[in-house]
């Protein structure tokens, strides 16, 4: 099966979808993927609507300004991207619901977002709509705070990709993609977990309670890995979660980071509830699985 052969990009045309779009295109070309550059319009009555414009008015208002974003879908990085399979698509809506609806009947291999915009994107993906796309898209989701800083160059490598699990239900799925990952690019994988341990040492009962806690995950992290078939490297550590997961990809020099948006479960599951945390603090992008 072809390897992230559709890549969704919603696009708002700030600098922050340029960055965007700049990160999918290496993977376009190494994929040999098609990107669909995506804009959402809103409808006409949150746009233009309000209680004493007439019908006729706010159609045509509607018409030329739906008919500017075609224009401007046409060129937007029209010269970076001529060499690649592109499709460039203007619907209207709700932005969260189309990407998400559209995501699953195109059956997307990857979506890739800023976190931040302006207008009506800007407030789509800082508000519950994020949750939306985040959780309902059905492919994996890419994200990150610094998207508008990335290179220009053609290709970006990929040297070492951290992917941490809380060893709940969504890890091998999220493992998996991540040991893909890694093998097509020629990566170096890291499989990272924060069990819940607390941060003051207790009696020696407690002392005991955590070393079990941490070779409990330990043997998880090696079942894990044998189940998916994965070569990587073990860290394991314990704190706030964002923070020290954050903290390990910056020290590592990531180039990617993957965690999953699947359910968590027992002592170990606490890596869901923070990721929107670890999508703002980290140092590189974030791929939610």
């Amino acid at each position: 099966m072809a390897f992230l052969s559709k890549i969704l990009l919603p696009v708002d045309f700030s600098e922050r979808s340029m960055g965007a779009v700049r990160y999918a295109r290496p993977l376009a070309c190494q994929f040999h993927s098609e990107l669909i550059l995506l804009h959402v319009l809103a409808p006409p009555e949150h746009a233009f609507g309000t209680p004493d414009m007439g019908g006729s008015m706010l159609a045509e208002l509607y018409k030329d300004r739906a008919g500017r974003l075609a224009r401007e879908m046409d060129g937007f990085l029209a010269a970076e991207l001529a060499d690649l399979k592109v499709r460039r698509v203007v619907l209207e809506g709700d932005p969260a619901g189309k990407i998400v609806e559209f995501a699953g009947a195109e059956q997307a291999d990857l979506i890739v977002m800023p976190t931040h915009g302006f207008g009506q994107f800007r407030r789509f993906i800082l508000g519950s709509n994020t949750a939306k796309v985040l959780h309902d898209a059905d492919c994996p989701v890419w994200t990150g705070v610094h998207l508008e800083e990335a290179p220009r160059a053609a290709a970006t490598p990929f040297r070492g990709i951290l992917c941490a699990v809380d060893l709940g239900p969504q890890s091998s799925k999220t493992l998996f993609w991540a040991a893909r990952m890694a093998q097509e690019t020629g990566a170096r994988l890291t499989l990272m977990h924060t069990p819940d341990i607390g941060q003051v040492p207790g009696d020696d009962a407690d002392v005991q309670w955590r070393r079990d806690v941490r070779e409990g995950a330990a043997k998880e992290l090696l079942r894990l890995q044998r189940f998916v078939g994965a070569e990587a490297d073990f860290l394991i550590e314990d704190g706030e979660p964002a923070a020290v997961i954050c903290a390990a990809a910056a020290r590592l020099g990531a180039d990617m980071l993957v965690i999953g948006r699947g359910s968590a479960a027992g002592v170990f599951g606490r890596l869901r509830t923070n990721a929107y945390a670890i999508i703002r603090q980290s140092p590189c992008p974030v791929v939610s699985v």
